[in-house]
């Protein structure tokens, strides 16, 4: 079936014959009154395909009618003025001719074959990783193959958007289109499609397309990011690091790195429209102590930004203040001692340690002025030229025994009878004493510090005595209650009679006196005088002592 190039190489010099054969022949003679007929005229073939060529005349008496072709060849029949042939593996654009003799005169006709093929490949070149927005991107489509190329055209997309249409050209053809790379272009799909339009041959319009490509654009600011630390971290503290970046896009796919010296924190990263924070917690350790750096990475595409600040780490410990006896009688020394760590400087009550990094101490014999004493310790730390303070302090109680301030407990007291008065009576001492006041003799108490009601039983001689476990202290307060004046009360009473009858007897004269005017005369039968009654003054209740 498939032609050698013996065979091809025979066929052309049959050809070649043929045409000096009618070259030779007189002018006359080369006229056709019969002419040969090659169907179908310029066939469209697909690569690799077979088709039948029928080669007819109207002559009535032809003779030696042929298919001239370097294709292969079988004749599949003939008849009187015709003879077909069918040929196969037509793999390139070639010629065919019938010939054939009509009354001793040659006749011939040619029909071209267009053969047409698909590419083989149609690919476009791989994007960038990421192209940044507002840069140049270059498009680059490769096709290998495709016939015949004065149909084939190449086209550039991106999603179902033309780009360029192009002539294939060269083998492979490239075609190549720059376009601007927006953040619109962001996952964008870009393409290559050739097309392959053979309609004015009475075929179709037959498209290949490259596999797509998904491009990723970035948007990153030239500024650093803004990275908040604190200047200084105690050991054993934490802190909040953030690190900000504004107008980067798309911001939800920047990655952040932030690290402490060596060590690699774990942030997490929040994005919100072109903004993106990463905030993570720093634990100081001892270990680090000193200045360190912390860094901030940021990265997107193909491009990153960083921003480091200095961080010292420092140990500030104390002031730890010390008592040698938190709780001491009186008369006891106590030493009082103050310490930190190094290079800190301890005062003391407003005395400072001999030197950074040595305790101040402080001796004192207690008296019953130091319960209750505060002293104060002040521990200062320079780092990095920043004072840092700290202050504690501590109480020391005294014990010592009770007693009773007599210029705040008077021993003479004098109030009336049914009044309301207060025994102001303090007592001192630690641990604290239980003061009571009995009266002697009866023994009856009195409250002490609170209001109550005095009675006439209650003037006397009182003890007060202040008791706790470290002794017992006493004062003595007299106390005189004077009862109200009988006699007084009793000239207010005869007063308040005398001025009762006075205004009675005045009224009936009145009476009397305005009767006799008139000529009539009424006598009162009921009582001449109106009752007087005197009204005591609200006693004051109140218990008597218990």
């Amino acid at each position: 079936m498939s032609p050698s190039g013996l065979l091809r190489g025979a066929c052309r010099t049959t050809l070649i014959s043929l045409l000096l054969v009618c070259c030779l022949l007189p002018p006359g003679a080369q006229g056709q009154k019969f002419p040969l007929r090659v169907e179908p005229q310029n066939p469209v073939l697909p690569a690799g395909g077979s088709f039948l060529v029928n080669c007819s005349t109207d002559c009535p008496n032809p003779k030696l009618i042929t298919l001239e072709t370097s294709l292969p060849k079988k004749p599949v029949g003939n008849g009187l003025g015709w003879a077909a042939f069918q040929l196969s593996s037509v793999t390139s654009d070639s010629q065919v001719l019938c010939s054939g003799f009509c009354d001793g005169f040659q006749m011939t006709a040619s029909s071209d074959i267009t053969v047409y093929r698909f590419p083989e490949r149609v690919e476009l070149a791989p994007l960038p990783r990421w192209q940044p927005v507002g840069e140049n991107l270059t498009l680059r489509c490769q096709v290998a193959g495709g016939a015949p190329r004065t149909n084939l055209t190449v086209v550039l997309l991106r999603g179902e958007e033309e780009l360029s249409r192009q002539p294939a050209v060269g083998e492979p053809a490239e075609a190549t289109v720059t376009v601007l790379a927006g953040r619109d272009d962001h996952l964008a799909n870009f393409s290559c499609r050739t097309e392959l339009d053979l309609r004015s041959r009475g075929l179709g319009l037959f498209q290949n397309s490259s596999a797509p490509r998904q491009l990723r654009t970035f948007a990153l600011p030239v500024t650093p990011p803004h990275l908040v630390v604190p200047r200084l971290l105690e050991v054993g503290t934490t802190w909040s690091v953030n690190c900000t970046l504004d107008r980067l896009f798309p911001a939800s796919e920047a990655q952040v790195q932030l690290a402490l010296g060596n060590q690699m924190l774990n942030p997490a990263v929040e994005s919100h429209g072109d903004t993106i924070t990463a905030t993570a917690t720093v634990t100081a350790s001892a270990e680090q102590e000193g200045a360190r750096e912390i860094v901030c990475n940021l990265t997107l595409g193909s491009d990153s930004r960083e921003a480091r600040e200095n961080l010292t780490i420092y140990s500030f410990w104390g002031p730890i203040l010390n008592l040698s006896e938190s709780s001491a009688s009186e008369g006891t020394e106590v030493t009082v001692t103050c310490a930190a760590g190094a290079r800190v400087q301890v005062t003391l009550e407003g005395v400072p340690a001999a030197a950074p990094g040595q305790p101040a101490q402080l001796q004192l014999i207690t008296t019953e002025r130091d319960d209750r004493r505060n002293f104060s310790c002040n521990a200062t730390l320079e780092v990095d030229r920043e004072i840092l303070h700290r202050n504690r302090s501590v109480q020391l109680r005294v014990l010592y025994g009770p007693k009773i301030d007599q210029a705040k407990c008077p021993q003479r007291l004098t109030w009336k009878d049914r009044t309301t008065n207060v025994l102001r009576c303090q007592a001192q001492g630690n641990p604290d004493p239980e003061l009571h006041c009995f009266q002697e003799g009866s023994w009856n108490e009195v409250p002490v510090g609170i209001p109550f009601t005095v009675m006439l039983n209650y003037s006397g001689t009182y003890s007060c005595r202040a008791v706790s476990s470290r002794g017992t202290y006493t004062v003595t307060v007299v106390m005189n209650v004077q009862g109200r004046n009988a006699h007084a009360v009793t000239i207010v009473m005869v007063v308040l009679v005398t001025l009762g009858l006075v205004t009675t007897t005045a009224a009936l004269v009145y009476v009397f006196g305005l009767q006799k005017r008139s000529d009539i005369y009424q006598v009162n039968q009921g009582s001449t005088w109106l009752p007087l009654t005197s009204r005591k003054p609200e006693e004051a209740v109140g218990e008597g002592p218990s």
